[in-house]
C-alpha cells in the first residue's frame, strides 16, 4: 500500500496539490497547519488604504515586495477601486518583486504587467528573499523606499516562538544598508487552524503510520507542535521546501526529514523517489 500524503498548506492553497497527488495514483489528505485571514482591525486598514493610494504614486516605492499569494491577495483586495475599475494597480515605474513564481504567477491574476515582476530565475535553488535580493540590488539607490507586504502571526504567552519572517528580515536589512528606507505593512493574519475531530485523529495517526507530511512553511511545524503539545513524531517523515522548515522539523523531532525545490513538480518527483 502506497503511503498517505498530508498537504499542510492553508485549505484554499491545499487542493491543487491534493489533486495533483491524486492524479499520481497517492491518498492525499489536505490538513492544514495555518489559518489565513484580513487585517481587519480599523489601524490595520488604514495603514492598507495609504500603502495603496502610496504604491500609485509615481516615484514613492522603488518597489513593492510581496512576501507570498495571500500578500498579493490581500493587498489588491477585490473590494478596492482599482480592481473594481480596471486601473493600475502600482505606479509604472513601481517594480512588484516576489521570492517564487507561485507569487509571481499571483501578481500577474491581479493584473501586474509582467514586465514589471522581478524574482529569483525559474532555475535557482530556492525561491526565496536572499536569492531575490541578487536579483534586484541594484535597482536600489540611496533615499528609494521599499514596500514589503507581509502576513502577521499571533503571539500568545502559550505559542512556541514565531518562526515567520526571516527571509524578509534579512531583506529589510541588506536594503537599509543599501541607504533604503523599508516599510513593513502586514495585509493578512497567520492563524491556528480549526480541526475537526476526524482531521485531529488523522494527525495523531500519521505521526506514526508511515504518512509523510508535506511542509512549506516553518510556521507550519510550529503550529502542528502547538496543536498537539507532548505527541512524539519519532516515527514520522516529513518533506521540506527549504533548508529553513527541514531544520525546524528536525527539531520538532521527525524521524525523517527529506528537502525538495518548492515548484510542484520537483516535489511530486521526490515523493515518488522517496516512496
Amino acid at each position: 500500500m502506497r503511503a498517505r500524503i498530508l498537504v499542510t498548506r492553508p485549505q484554499h492553497d491545499a487542493q491543487p496539490w491534493v489533486s495533483a497527488l491524486q492524479s499520481r495514483g497517492w491518498e492525499a489528505h489536505a490538513l492544514p497547519l495555518m489559518g489565513i485571514g484580513p487585517c481587519s482591525d480599523e489601524a490595520a486598514q488604514q495603514a492598507l488604504a495609504q500603502a495603496r493610494a502610496c504604491a500609485l504614486t509615481p516615484a514613492h516605492y522603488r518597489a513593492v515586495m510581496f512576501v507570498s499569494g495571500n500578500a498579493v491577495q490581500y493587498f489588491f483586495a477585490s473590494n478596492s477601486p482599482e480592481a473594481l475599475t480596471h486601473q493600475a494597480l502600482l505606479a509604472p515605474d513601481t517594480r512588484a518583486w516576489t521570492p517564487g513564481p507561485g507569487t509571481a504567477r499571483a501578481l500577474l491574476a491581479a493584473g501586474i504587467p509582467a514586465g514589471q515582476i522581478d524574482g529569483p530565475a525559474a532555475d535557482a535553488a530556492q525561491f526565496e528573499s536572499e536569492t531575490l535580493w541578487q536579483r534586484v540590488r541594484k535597482q536600489i539607490r540611496p533615499g528609494d523606499r521599499v514596500l514589503i507586504v507581509r502576513g502577521d502571526s499571533p503571539t500568545p504567552e502559550t505559542a512556541p516562538p514565531s518562526t515567520q519572517g526571516a527571509g524578509r528580515d534579512w531583506l529589510a536589512a541588506r536594503l537599509r544598508e543599501a541607504g533604503a528606507e523599508v516599510e513593513l505593512l502586514a495585509v493578512y493574519q497567520r492563524l491556528l487552524p480549526q480541526w475537526t475531530p476526524q482531521q485531529r485523529e488523522l494527525a495523531r495517526n500519521a505521526a506514526t503510520d508511515r504518512s509523510l507530511w508535506l511542509f512549506s512553511s516553518s510556521e507550519a511545524v510550529a503550529n502542528l507542535q502547538q496543536m498537539l503539545p507532548g505527541q512524539s513524531w519519532q516515527q514520522a517523515r516529513a518533506l521540506t521546501t527549504h533548508a529553513r522548515i527541514a531544520a525546524k522539523a528536525e527539531a520538532a523531532g521527525f524521524g525523517l526529514v527529506l528537502q525538495s525545490r518548492p515548484t510542484q513538480d520537483e516535489v511530486l518527483a521526490s515523493i515518488e523517489s522517496a516512496l
